[in-house]
């Protein structure tokens, strides 16, 4: 009951924040493909934008796991801080040094092809830097969102045990008074019942 609430209460930035990971799942998958079309096996340089893309791919896996499950989330924002530096840092290799970067890839294709795949993964970075950075800012404000009204959720769940606790003890109260009651009530019926026959025996005493 708790979990749907809080699904509800943030359906849309929700739908919103999947769309983005699916998004930036596909961009992520789709920079794999420049960096090994230019050389196989990568060189170094090559393996470092692999590796950016492998981290945005995990990120939008654990993104949409933390979506799920509300678990994961310093995870998530640490995948997602490093895959941004990643991006940044590769976008601004491939977009001032471009020339260096070619060599550096020291692809076997047509110089014209290599240049057309670097500016395409150079693209895909830049696309993949703002889709990073909303997912980023969305998460944390879904993320706010879920503890303020799991915060209020918790503030409900005590005030109806305190309401209920305050309850029990208020029948025990009565079922002690009553209990109380009912002593005095059989203690009265005894004592009147001891009456008449002590009444009775010091009657017969006098009368023999």
């Amino acid at each position: 009951m708790a979990s749907s609430k809080l699904r509800r209460s943030c359906s849309f930035p929700n739908l919103l924040l999947s769309c983005l990971n699916f998004t930036l799942f596909i961009l992520s998958a789709a920079s794999l493909a420049p960096t090994i079309l230019l050389k196989m096996p990568p060189t170094s340089f090559g393996l470092a934008f692999l590796m950016v893309s492998c981290i945005s791919l995990l990120s939008s896996f654990v993104g949409f796991y933390s979506q799920l499950t509300q678990f994961c989330f310093i995870t998530h924002v640490s995948l997602l801080l490093a895959s941004l530096m990643g991006q940044l840092l590769s976008t601004l290799a491939l977009f001032t040094r471009e020339k260096s970067s070619l060599s550096m890839l020291k692809s076997e294709r047509d110089p014209k092809e290599a240049k057309v795949l670097v500016r395409l993964e150079c693209g895909i970075l830049m696309a993949m830097f703002l889709m990073q950075l909303l997912v980023l800012i969305l998460s944390c404000v879904i993320h706010s969102c879920w503890v303020r009204d799991y915060e209020e959720i918790e503030a409900e769940r005590e005030a109806m045990a305190k309401k209920r606790s305050r309850k029990i003890a208020q029948v025990q109260e009565e079922s002690m008074a009553n209990a109380a009651k009912i002593a005095e009530v059989k203690a009265k019926e005894f004592d009147e019942k001891m009456k008449r026959k002590y009444g009775q025996w010091v009657k017969t005493d006098f009368e023999g």
